[in-house]
């Protein structure tokens, strides 16, 4: 798992497919017995995350051809390497369909572009964009109280805007403006996300086994990024944070150190 999500898009949004996402794709970490579910949800998204971003096709067209995928998911015809696998997964779990919807809402959002007024559009975004996506893993590790929903939700919206303001000086050149147009302050910016982050502090200790740890891997990596983030300053709007080989035995140490807030 890494501290960047599946979707992304050339007209503002980010350009971060399932190819580096805040999901695990078949990790070592995962259960053997969940990585075909886990493979298919990230065909899934990957799939029509292309349909969104990639080629030449204009907006229209990339609308109609989400349309289409998405009467897909509810069993119109089409994509059966990925439908099949995906609705296999669907029965087997008790996959929620709002969740996968919520997916393709998003990458229709990232398709008409636009930007967001302020934090509530943007917190309305991430609802669709990424807390889908904890809700999935959570539900395939039969998870589904309601407090580890609501630090799955945290979890995945504080990767978002972490994910967010670490691509800021790739991202503006590229015209994409993922900044709240009403709050502007880094360090502000900086503060929320990890707001966000601690509110999901307690959810590696929810999820058993080898999910568990690997939880406590991303929740470090987002808290590490947003380190080097703030020692940044104001440099991050021309610099961006990365994680190293380098950062692996920190993030180990205090993987293992962490502790369930009371």
């Amino acid at each position: 798992m890494l501290v960047e999500n599946p979707h992304g898009a050339d007209n503002g949004r980010m350009h971060r497919t399932p190819r580096t996402e805040n999901f695990p794709v078949a990790s070592w970490l995962s259960p053997p017995h969940l990585r075909a579910p886990i493979l298919a949800i990230y065909r899934f998204a990957r799939t029509a995350d292309d349909m969104a971003d990639e080629g030449e096709a204009s907006t229209d067209q990339r609308l109609r051809t989400l349309a289409t995928y998405r009467a897909a998911l509810h069993g119109g015809p089409g994509w059966p390497e990925v439908f099949g696998p995906l609705h296999r997964a669907m029965a087997t779990h008790d996959l929620p369909m709002a969740e996968l919807d919520a997916l393709l809402t998003a990458f229709e959002q990232d398709c008409r572009g636009g930007g967001f007024a302020d934090r509530a559009e943007l917190l309305a975004y991430c609802r669709h964009s990424a807390n889908p996506v904890g809700r999935l893993l959570l539900r395939l590790y039969g998870i589904d109280d309601a407090q580890a929903l609501a630090e799955a939700d945290a979890l995945c919206t504080a990767l978002q805007l972490i994910n967010f303001w670490q691509d800021l000086s790739e991202d503006l050149p590229r015209g994409r403006h993922n900044v709240p147009r009403s709050d502007t302050d880094l360090v502000a910016l900086l503060d929320w996300a990890a707001s966000e982050l601690a509110r999901a502090r307690a959810l590696p200790h929810r999820v058993p086994g080898r999910a568990g740890w690997e939880l406590r891997l991303v929740w470090q990596g987002g808290a590490r990024v947003l380190e080097k983030s703030r020692r940044l300053g104001a440099r991050l709007w021309q610099e961006r944070p990365r994680l190293t080989a380098s950062d692996a035995p920190l993030l180990l140490v205090r993987a293992a150190m962490m502790k369930c807030p009371p």
